[in-house]
């Protein structure tokens, strides 16, 4: 999700899903995203580092040759992404931002995008390891309300909760904003969703998005990239 700080949606009126959901998941308090603008809060969230990049500029004009956890996973990912025209499209138009599609700037995917990284569709493709799902610009919260991204969660994280991959409690489900555009520290909610987690759980130590790619690297027993080698993991925060 897209640009809202932690008290815009934590306890938000606009965001009736998600407040229900806090109350059967986790929540992590004190996460915050790692810089401004998107883009590179979206490299960090998948290669533990921005790269040196500062701005939101289109996959032309960054060749990202950074390890990344797509590529760890040597072809068992999909990235499923709401109103993108063709597979790996690397060109913003309607709704689709391709700033917001990390998978896209990475040079070593090349040959694999075209088959991971898809248009969302539904009923959703959950069989990959690890699936990374972005809504369109309006959906994410960038270009509409809180109240429009939260009913488009309400649609979809139920498909989520029902799939085989969660019931037979092999997958969790983290639900995270790239950045805040209120406020000081760029504190954002992040929702953590798994059998296991504790119903209402909240976890106040300071997390950050390298803490959430070591989570799932460990989850998914692959090597740690960059800030993930020494960020704080939520497995046992969270009884992942």
């Amino acid at each position: 999700m897209e640009n809202y700080g932690y008290s815009s949606i934590v306890g938000s009126a606009d965001a009736p899903y998600l407040a229900r959901l806090g109350t059967e998941c986790g929540l992590a308090t004190n996460y915050h995203a790692v810089t401004h603008p998107s883009l590179p809060n979206y490299l960090a969230l998948t290669s533990g580092t921005t790269d040196g990049i500062t701005d939101d500029a289109e996959p032309s004009s960054h060749h990202v040759r950074t390890a990344n956890i797509f590529s760890e996973l040597d072809g068992n990912w999909r990235a499923l992404e709401e109103s993108m025209p063709v597979a790996c499209d690397k060109v913003t138009s309607g709704s689709y931002a391709a700033r917001h599609d990390p998978a896209v700037y990475y040079a070593d995917l090349a040959t694999t995008c075209t088959k991971d990284d898809v248009p969302l569709r539904e009923p959703l493709d959950l069989s990959a390891a690890f699936t990374f799902i972005t809504p369109n610009i309006c959906d994410d919260m960038h270009n509409c309300s809180v109240s429009t991204g939260d009913a488009w969660l309400a649609h979809i994280v139920p498909q989520i909760l029902d799939s085989p991959e969660y019931l037979a409690h092999e997958m969790a489900l983290f639900i995270i904003w790239d950045e805040s555009n209120t406020g000081p520290g760029n504190h954002v909610a992040t929702f953590v969703v798994a059998p296991s987690v504790p119903r209402g759980s909240r976890v106040t130590l300071d997390l950050d998005h390298y803490s959430l790619l070591r989570t799932a690297e460990q989850l998914l027993g692959l090597s740690y990239l960059g800030g993930a080698r020494t960020a704080p993991s939520m497995v046992q925060l969270f009884r992942l």
